[in-house]
């Protein structure tokens, strides 16, 4: 619930799967409505808030961090297979983190810009963790939260900046093996509101996702990631559904390299005005050892609705 990572993780979230076992998801929502919504919902779909209570959120930093500590200093397991992410691109793998190991992938910068009328919406964020565990061999959990964004929104007459911490996701993944070529997962998504009111829209949230993998041949595979959420009404009273789909192709490359394209599709159904965004995304990931990715994207809005520019950097790294 993405880069997010409720609607449509949104964010967020996100993310491949090419014999590199690179896997992939992101994505932000704004409004296409009226300013004051469309500055709602950049501040709800963007994670980018200073947390409501301080202690709350470090005792969550906290419990993230101990969870990567104690996974890091488990016995060592039996020689895992190379990298599998959820980076770069909005698609969702359906690989899971190695068992008994700690998986953390961030994007280490990313810059967004969107315009809807007379109001430009620009945002930066530096670092934008998921921390994983892995349970089993086809089970994990994940915690993800941006902990430093900036977000400018400005028109004719006013200018607004906001910049903090976000709210905290908490995911599930078990992944099947449907046949030697096809893997299906399913991740249920819970958003906790840690960010202030204002900021955050101060809401529990959930989602579901189930992302299909399909390996055409040695170097091409199919990705597909369909997406349900429920999200808080901009009104602040009641609930809503918002959807997303997309089709990611993933390719293997020579020297260690893979290459992402999907077109990417989401529909938020608020009471106040519905929205339907389109994107076209590109990313290129380098898997530099068995344990570290980095890589690189650029997400095209093709509509008023979407973000008109998403570009990033970001890094993975298994413990």
């Amino acid at each position: 619930m993405r880069r997010s990572e409720c609607a449509t993780t949104a964010r967020r979230l996100q993310r491949r799967s090419t014999p590199l076992r690179r896997e992939g998801g992101r994505a932000v929502s704004i409004s296409a409505t009226k300013r004051t919504i469309f500055s709602d919902r950049l501040k709800q779909n963007v994670s980018m808030m200073r947390p409501n209570s301080p202690v709350l959120t470090h005792s969550l930093l906290g419990a993230i961090l101990a969870l990567a500590l104690a996974g890091a200093l488990l016995p060592a397991q039996a020689e895992p297979a190379a990298l599998c992410t959820d980076r770069p691109t909005k698609s969702t793998g359906t690989c899971t983190a190695d068992d008994g190991h700690v998986q953390i992938e961030s994007d280490l910068v990313s810059f967004s810009q969107s315009h809807e009328g007379a109001v430009t919406a620009t945002t930066w964020v530096l670092l934008n963790p998921t921390i994983k565990y892995g349970v089993t061999e086809s089970l994990d959990v994940e915690a993800a939260a941006a902990l430093a964004v900036e977000s400018r929104t400005t028109s004719t007459h006013t200018r607004d900046s906001t910049s903090g911490m976000g709210d905290l996701y908490l995911k599930l993944k078990q992944r099947f093996a449907l046949n030697p070529t096809t893997d299906l997962a399913v991740m249920p998504v819970v958003k906790l509101p840690t960010a202030r009111h204002g900021v955050g829209n101060g809401a529990v949230e959930w989602g579901l996702l189930t992302p299909l993998i399909v390996r055409l041949n040695d170097d091409w595979t199919l990705n597909l990631s369909p997406e349900i959420d429920r999200l808080k009404n901009v009104s602040g009273s009641g609930y809503h559904t918002a959807s997303a789909q997309l089709v990611n192709l993933g390719r293997s490359l020579p020297h260690d390299l893979s290459l992402s394209i999907e077109w990417w599709s989401g529909w938020d159904s608020d009471p106040s005005g519905s929205t339907r965004q389109a994107s076209f995304d590109v990313g290129l990931a380098w898997l530099a050892s068995r344990d570290i990715q980095w890589d690189i994207g650029i997400n095209r809005g093709l509509n008023a609705a979407t973000p008109r520019v998403q570009a990033y950097l970001g890094v993975a790294k298994r413990y």
